[in-house]
């Protein structure tokens, strides 16, 4: 084992706390809208931190850190682009979602093109969620796998079980009060292990400085040069962040769901765009951990070079920091896989049974049964998450990009058909499916035959929806079918 037994205790005791703490929001759980949806009172400040919460997860810790170690703070821009997104939809797509009763993002698809397009847009939710999720499940054996030299298996199943069985009680509510507590966690965790970086090399900033310029400014956030085959320029990062995060804020049912669950529009619009200050925050503090681990080891070499990038944090907290802290910081990167993950199997949970089970397989039934249902499909989502990371881990590039590109791939049918939805009244159901269906087989050859950058894949899919399917729409309004 590669930790002291006080930091196993640290870690355990955190792991038994935040459990005990999620499983005690069972007794508000009596309906789908209580478990879905937190019973719509939760305040918008939680929200906040759960939607940052959800997005960032482990691969944000182990991987942002070691980007930033091997080139700089570019990945910055990236992150303006995700600003720019929020506002897009705080403004044209959560006044649609509070228009009515809504539980999933694509009961709007169903609203506006029909049941066919929202099964289509659902179960690509469903199987795209699925995937990435299954590669951030990977990230915590990664993170495992520094720790203990052995057992990896078995550590990522009980945190697995651990994170399912506080969700599988407590629903969307346990899910955004566990989320706050982890992110205050991870984020001062991460503050007080930048702080002990900088403290043990010689001269401190200054020397981080020094070296950061002598490398070749790993200081440096913009960069204006344009090349499509860049992920990390000014271009490609604002606009391309600004399409991803469009698409995962308005279109993925992960973030959506928290959205829907605030007590009005302008309490869901101010959650929103209030995490955004957060991600940039949150964001600008890795990227930092980053380049002062890179002049730490510039003075410390490790006794040999890091396999990956993702192992060059994990293996400072394990390696560098006093016990107990370590074992804090160590729960504090746990931390953020827990709450990844409970957001995920609740959101898939509940498109599995609003958008899946309850239209097509028992739509008359009481909310106990509907209730028993969404925690059975719960539990089914963990084991499914579980299986991908398994064959994840065969897998040889930085999680976090992989992670983003996977989901990249289909955003861009997604949020194209929302915006057929939403901005035209010409559209119909035939033809935003025939603009997705394009998209998809578009991004496919982009993706198997170009080096386009992965940062300009959902704004490429999301105009070639557009495109076709205002082309393929018949003139005839209100045509649903």
């Amino acid at each position: 084992m590669a930790i002291s037994w006080l930091d196993l205790l640290v870690v355990i005791a955190y792991l038994c706390g935040i459990t005990i703490f999620g499983a005690h929001f069972r007794k508000s759980q009596r309906t789908m809208h209580d478990y879905f949806l937190g019973g719509r009172c939760l305040p918008w400040w939680a929200i906040s931190f759960s939607v940052v919460s959800a997005e960032t997860s482990i691969l944000t810790i182990i991987s942002t850190p070691g980007i930033a170690y091997h080139s700089n703070l570019g990945f910055l821009q990236l992150v303006f682009g995700y600003l720019v997104g929020r506002v897009v939809v705080s403004f044209a797509l959560i006044p649609r979602y509070f228009a009515g009763e809504m539980f999933t993002a694509y009961q709007l698809i169903e609203q506006r093109f029909g049941r066919m397009l929202k099964v289509f847009t659902g179960a690509l939710f469903l199987t795209t969620r699925a995937l990435a999720e299954g590669v951030r499940v990977f990230a915590i054996a990664i993170v495992i796998g520094v720790i203990f030299k052995s057992g990896i298996l078995a550590a990522l199943l009980v945190i697995t079980a651990l994170t399912l069985f506080y969700t599988f009680e407590g629903g969307l509510t346990a899910v955004i009060w566990t989320d706050v507590i982890q992110l205050l966690i991870y984020l001062t965790g991460t503050a007080v292990a930048l702080a002990l970086a900088l403290h043990a090399i010689p001269g401190g900033w200054t020397e981080v400085s020094r070296l950061a310029h002598a490398e070749g400014n790993k200081l440096a956030v913009f960069n204006f040069h344009f090349n499509w085959h860049e992920p990390y320029l000014f271009w490609s990062g604002l606009v391309g962040g600004a399409f991803l995060n469009t698409a995962s804020h308005g279109t993925d049912q992960l973030i959506v769901q928290r959205l829907l669950a605030a007590r009005n529009r302008p309490q869901s619009q101010a959650a929103l765009l209030s995490s955004g200050l957060l991600i940039l925050l949150q964001f600008t503090l890795f990227l930092l951990v980053g380049v002062v681990l890179f002049a730490f080891y510039k003075h410390f070499p490790p006794p040999s070079p890091f396999a990956r990038a993702d192992q060059i944090f994990p293996t400072f907290v394990v390696t560098q920091l006093p016990r107990g802290l370590a074992g804090l910081l160590i729960a504090a990167i746990i931390a953020a896989a827990m709450a990844n993950l409970s957001a995920a199997f609740n959101s898939l949970a509940s498109s599995s049974v609003v958008d899946f089970y309850k239209p097509f397989v028992r739509p008359n039934a009481d909310e106990k049964h509907y209730l028993a249902v969404s925690r059975a499909v719960t539990l089914a989502w963990g084991v499914v998450l579980v299986a991908i990371a398994l064959v994840a881990q065969h897998l040889h590039r930085s999680v976090l990009e992989l992670a983003l590109t996977i989901a990249s791939v289909p955003y861009g049918s997604m949020l194209g058909i929302f915006l057929l939805g939403v901005l035209t009244k010409r559209a119909n159901s035939r033809g935003a499916l025939a603009g997705a269906l394009v998209a998809l087989a578009t991004m496919g050859v982009v993706v198997g035959c170009t080096s386009l950058a992965w940062t300009w894949y959902v704004a490429l899919g999301t105009v070639v929806t557009f495109a076709v399917g205002w082309a393929a729409s018949s003139g005839r309004l209100g045509n649903r079918e």
